[in-house]
């Protein structure tokens, strides 16, 4: 049977107490908002506490929330970057979305979390690739999506469009090769194709 999403709500508002910043539900989806200092511990507690038991981590992402909210003051205040994590108890057929801000737009960093879930590892190492996050007790933060040599975290809101350099084999020089973007700039402009005659065929 799933658990009612404001049954989990209060739940987990009883069980963490201080510890969260926030609890939300809405669209039948809980979300906790939570500290980077106390992030480990809450992710601890969730796993393992015998109310919860959310024994597997299905997802974990990076968002970039800048520009989020238009120009108002509460996107000034907001911080940039965010790690998601989406938990699921098979014990109590339900979900729950987990969200950590990174404390430094700079050099956003976050704890690991393989060490509650071994298989936050590549989820973890996407998020770096992509949005720059540090995850602090990785075993093995290095690039998973982009190569090696690759500049700057794509996913990011204020990276190039058109990127910095583009990269082919040359078959030449047998291997991969860093060049200048080459776009040529085109105008894509629909056909439309109208019957002159102005009656059906």
């Amino acid at each position: 049977m799933q658990r009612n999403p404001v049954e989990l709500a209060n739940k987990v508002r009883i069980l963490l107490g201080g510890k969260v910043l926030g609890v939300s539900e809405a669209f039948g989806e809980v979300t906790v908002e939570v500290d980077p200092s106390v992030y480990l511990e809450v992710m601890q507690k969730l796993r393992d506490d015998p109310s919860l038991c959310f024994e597997e981590l299905i997802d974990l992402c990076g968002v970039d929330y800048a520009g989020y909210g238009g120009d108002s003051e509460n996107s000034r205040d907001r911080k940039r970057f965010a790690v998601v994590v989406h938990l699921l108890s098979l014990t109590f057929n339900c979900r729950l979305r987990v969200r950590v801000f990174a404390g430094d737009g700079e050099m956003p960093e976050v704890p690991s979390v393989i060490g509650i879930w071994p298989s936050a590892n590549w989820f973890e190492r996407e998020a770096f690739d992509l949005y720059g996050i540090l995850f602090r007790g990785h075993p093995d933060l290095r690039r998973i999506l982009t190569d090696y040599g690759f500049v700057g975290h794509p996913f990011r809101k204020d990276f190039p469009v058109q990127g910095y350099v583009e990269m082919r084999y040359d078959e030449k020089e047998r291997r991969v090769v860093y060049q200048p973007v080459a776009i040529e700039p085109r105008e894509i402009t629909p056909r439309v194709v109208r019957n002159s005659g102005g009656g059906e065929k």
